[in-house]
């Protein structure tokens, strides 16, 4: 089996929605319905446009973080579906759909290689910007969790973010006793100290929210 990730910039109303925002959503499809968890500052502006598009029949809200179900399905409200693509060249979708930074992210399953390249060259042809975040052979797989990996459970981050973080991490800034500053950090990717201490707060703030349910908090 092989698996890639495809992010697709720009499509539909939820990638619309977490452009220019911090907010992530995850979107598990039912058919009749969905049901949405949502993260980050954003999340009212986000529960105010999914209101708005689909509906919504209940939610959970915590600061910062809402589960919504929706009334009905966005899949019955887009131009497209990336499941059309799917059943075409005979992949799978493994969801969540995820969503942030004005993209959508989608991990997909083939059991040949030559059907995952397939679909992405529709996808281009049908003048989407796609690009393949990651792309993996699946050897073996534990039966309490199959396919599960950490591309799965890490958050998004953004490119700066990313960048920010890796940079924090190799000069030791995670040390104990810390060996670099913030002002060192900013000076190595070219930013003012203030910025680096927020794409490192923001970057911090996404893993923990996606890593905390995995260690029983």
């Amino acid at each position: 089996m092989y698996e890639a990730t495809f992010r697709i910039e720009g499509d539909g109303a939820y990638a619309a929605a977490t452009a220019g925002t911090d907010a992530t959503v995850e979107l598990w499809c039912n058919d009749h319905c969905d049901l949405l968890y949502v993260t980050n500052e954003a999340v009212d502006g986000i529960r105010a446009h999914v209101r708005e598009r689909v509906g919504i029949k209940d939610s959970l809200q915590r600061p910062n973080e809402s589960v919504l179900v929706t009334d009905d399905c966005l899949k019955r409200h887009e131009r497209s579906s990336i499941e059309t693509y799917l059943a075409r060249h005979d992949c799978l979708l493994l969801p969540p759909l995820r969503y942030a930074d004005g993209a959508k992210s989608c991990r997909v399953l083939a059991l040949d290689p030559a059907n995952l390249t397939g679909c992405y060259r529709d996808l281009v042809g049908d003048g989407f910007s796609v690009s393949v975040e990651r792309k993996r052979e699946i050897e073996t797989v534990a039966h309490d969790a199959p396919l599960l990996s950490l591309d799965g459970v890490l958050p998004d981050l953004s490119p700066r973010q990313r960048e920010t973080l890796t940079t924090a991490h190799s000069k030791g800034y995670y040390e104990i006793p810390r060996e670099t500053t913030t002002s060192e950090i900013a000076d190595e990717v070219g930013v003012e100290r203030r910025t680096a201490e927020e794409h490192l707060r923001r970057a911090e703030n996404k893993l923990m929210a996606a890593l905390m349910q995995y260690v029983g908090v």
